[in-house]
């Protein structure tokens, strides 16, 4: 099967009760780009990419248009397959991996519904039919974190995500004792400062708090940083967005300062490259995540077989848009978490069927 026609379209998606606060930014709406690949023989196969904005990650929504504007011409005719358009793909355009993910998911996608299989017997078989999903609380007074933490614990969320890094050390060691006060036994806390702290400044968050067992999550932005936290604090630190590659997360694993992982799936290049990740992850006994920044069903279909894939020991969890998203591509199939809980897609490729009616005409088509 070859490749027999590509076409993109932008969507955009509101956020529920917005915004949606992190620290360094809020959003309202976000701008989701939509692969559809068509195979020579009829079958289609769907991707996305959603940056968290321009100023998360060096990833915006018009970036991820250009970028798939210089790639989809010269996949044209090519093997429908991952890992032959992976290689095409870095010798048509250097870097941009949120781009390339889109397509390498559409394609994963594409095989599956023509072979009849679902994603995860492609990413080597789901350990489980239904994966934990987490929640993200994001930057609140105490008093709203702990209200917030006690409602998603009742809606069966057994992690939990505290947004921190509001620009006062001690009001984050606040939100944190206030969380952890209402925490129910069994309840995972993680704290989440999205590269905005200082290294002094997380020290002194966990000097303050060293009998709250929570994970800090990227409190500050580079490894370099991180690398010199190793010994310093009461608590493990997790990476998410310094690991922009899979050469970034061996190096990291080689060195053994990171206590766990938050990996985004578009981050690293698509499903291809998130292989890698949960092996050399598993190889060193590595606590992992599998997520994306935002999206809708079709991003959230592809984290959740490969969150399936995961040894359960090492899973974090799979944090999804989903909550602040009103509509789903597809009405009966749509990713949605009940208990705290998401099912694994049993139908073939990711098990999603947009309403390509909701998304308008193409940006572009080849």
């Amino acid at each position: 099967m070859k490749i027999a026609s590509i076409s993109v379209y932008q969507h955009e998606l509101e956020v529920v009760n917005g915004p949606y606060v992190y620290a360094g930014g809020s959003m309202k709406a976000l701008t989701t780009s939509l692969v559809k690949i068509t195979g020579d023989n009829g079958n289609v196969g769907w991707g996305e990419t959603c940056p968290l904005g321009p100023t998360y990650q060096p990833a915006h929504a018009l970036g991820a248009l250009a970028g798939l504007r210089e790639l989809a011409p010269s996949l044209i005719g090519l093997e429908a397959l991952p890992r032959v358009a992976g290689q095409k793909m870095h010798s048509a355009l250097d870097g941009h991996l949120y781009a390339k993910a889109a397509i390498d998911i559409a394609l994963y996608d594409l095989m599956g519904r023509t072979l009849g299989q679902p994603v995860h017997v492609l990413l080597g078989g789901a350990l489980r039919s239904k994966i934990p999903s987490y929640y993200a609380i994001s930057i609140m007074s105490p008093d709203k974190t702990a209200r917030a933490v006690q409602d998603k614990q009742r809606e069966g969320y057994r992690a939990l995500q505290i947004k921190i890094g509001c620009g006062d050390v001690r009001q984050d060691a606040e939100v944190l004792r206030a969380a952890f006060g209402v925490l129910a036994p069994g309840v995972t806390l993680a704290a989440d400062a999205n590269r905005s702290m200082t290294t002094s400044e997380i020290v002194h968050l966990s000097a303050l708090i060293p009998e709250i067992p929570v994970a800090f999550e990227q409190p500050c932005r580079t490894i370099q940083e991180t690398d010199s936290l190793h010994g310093r604090l009461h608590h493990p630190i997790y990476l998410d967005e310094a690991t922009e590659n899979v050469a970034t997360v061996l190096s990291v694993l080689g060195q053994g300062n990171c206590d766990g992982f938050g990996m985004k799936v578009t981050r690293v290049g698509g499903l291809s490259p998130m292989i890698a990740v949960r092996d050399m992850a598993e190889a060193r006994r590595v606590p992992m995540s599998v997520d994306d920044s935002w999206g809708g069903d079709i991003i959230a279909a592809a984290c959740v077989h490969m969150g399936s894939t995961v040894s359960p020991e090492l899973f974090r969890g799979t944090w999804l848009a989903a909550p602040y998203i009103e509509q789903h591509y597809d009405r009966e199939n749509g990713i949605q978490i009940v208990d705290g809980h998401i099912d694994v897609p049993s139908g073939p490729g990711l098990g999603i069927s947009p309403d390509e009616s909701q998304f308008g005409a193409p940006a572009f088509q080849v």
